[in-house]
């Protein structure tokens, strides 16, 4: 007779068998995954002292789940949208228990029954014109990283690039002849060519020059000449952020990621009078309502609007109540 397998054996199943051969999953999900179950199993070996090969598929049932997705927002201080990311690889996990291992169903409905935390959407962060010049502007033009922090930057804020899409960058995605154009691998893993302004090409053109690099070098490497990390460009983004300010005081206001700058792109496109279809195809987004949220983050357009109405005339007067039960009320 068949035995079960162990959580062990089906969590490294999951990982080879389903994200790698069957889903062909890329490389950023397979590392989101894994930092999952990292977590989870360092807090099962924290809350219910076992090793984590002695852990069983019943050790992690729902209300184990459930106190783990509050020790991730209430001790790890992650946001709803994170547990959110977490609680989608746990419930891939479970679906790909439940059709291996049917006799655990019973635990993986309870797992995925667990609903998505709901939120708060905030507005997107852009930054307006002269906020974007005074960055530009911060990165020290007299050294070698000064003039990468520019380049890439500019790069940034012209082409709206995502931050892996940036820095899996090489000098052969730049092309900088007639219909000059970056090459990128986006999310979703297609491929899509971003047009580039003549000020873009320019600067280019004199950092590839200095890079000095083979076709398949990084477009923007560190100081050992390896790929800069994710990590590495937010830190370069904030010690800027923080020489703009001193230029820009408007910046003190806002906090300033990577996403940011993509986001700036989308808002310059916006207000220019481009097309949503246009931006959605340019910043490589599967569907166009992806943009919509520019749309309700574009005060200069609703105030546009505002100013195609009519102001209403008529004697305006304060309501006052005529019972004392009502003025109650009306003070509460």
């Amino acid at each position: 007779m068949k035995t079960q397998a162990t959580f062990s054996e089906l969590l490294q199943a999951f990982f080879t068998e389903r994200l790698m051969d069957q889903c062909n999953a890329s490389p950023h999900t397979i590392a989101n995954y894994r930092d999952t179950f990292r977590l989870i199993l360092a807090f099962a070996q924290r809350h219910l002292k076992k090793i984590p090969t002695a852990l069983s598929i019943a050790d992690l049932d729902a209300p184990f789940l459930g106190r783990f997705l509050e020790y991730l927002e209430q001790e790890r201080h992650n946001t709803p949208q994170s547990r959110n990311v977490r609680l989608a690889a746990i419930r891939s996990f479970f679906h790909y228990v439940a059709l291996r291992e049917p006799g655990f169903g019973a635990v993986a409905q309870r797992v995925l029954a667990i609903p998505s935390k709901r939120f708060a959407r905030r507005s997107v962060d852009f930054l307006n014109r002269a906020e974007t010049e005074a960055l530009l502007a911060a990165p020290d033009q007299n050294i070698w990283s000064g003039r990468r922090d520019r380049t890439w930057l500019l790069v940034a804020v012209q082409t709206g690039l995502r931050i892996s899409e940036l820095l899996g960058l090489c000098c052969q995605d730049v092309a900088l002849g007639s219909g000059a154009h970056v090459r990128c691998l986006g999310k979703g893993r297609k491929r899509r060519c971003v047009p580039l302004r003549k000020d873009t090409v320019a600067v280019l053109r004199a950092w590839l020059k200095e890079r000095n690099g083979q076709p398949t070098d990084v477009l923007f490497p560190n100081a050992r000449g390896a790929a800069l990390s994710r990590d590495g460009v937010e830190y370069l983004l904030a010690r800027h952020v923080a020489a703009a300010r001193l230029k820009c005081p408007s910046l003190k206001a806002k906090r300033v990621s990577a996403h940011v700058l993509r986001h700036t792109l989308a808002m310059d496109l916006l207000q220019s009078g481009v097309d949503r279809s246009v931006i959605a195809l340019w910043l490589g987004h599967e569907y166009m309502d992806t943009t919509q949220v520019y749309l309700h983050a574009n005060l200069q357009l609703k105030e546009q609007a505002l100013a195609k109405t009519d102001p209403f005339i008529g004697p305006s007067r304060r309501f006052r109540p005529s019972d004392h039960l009502l003025m109650f009320l009306q003070s509460l």
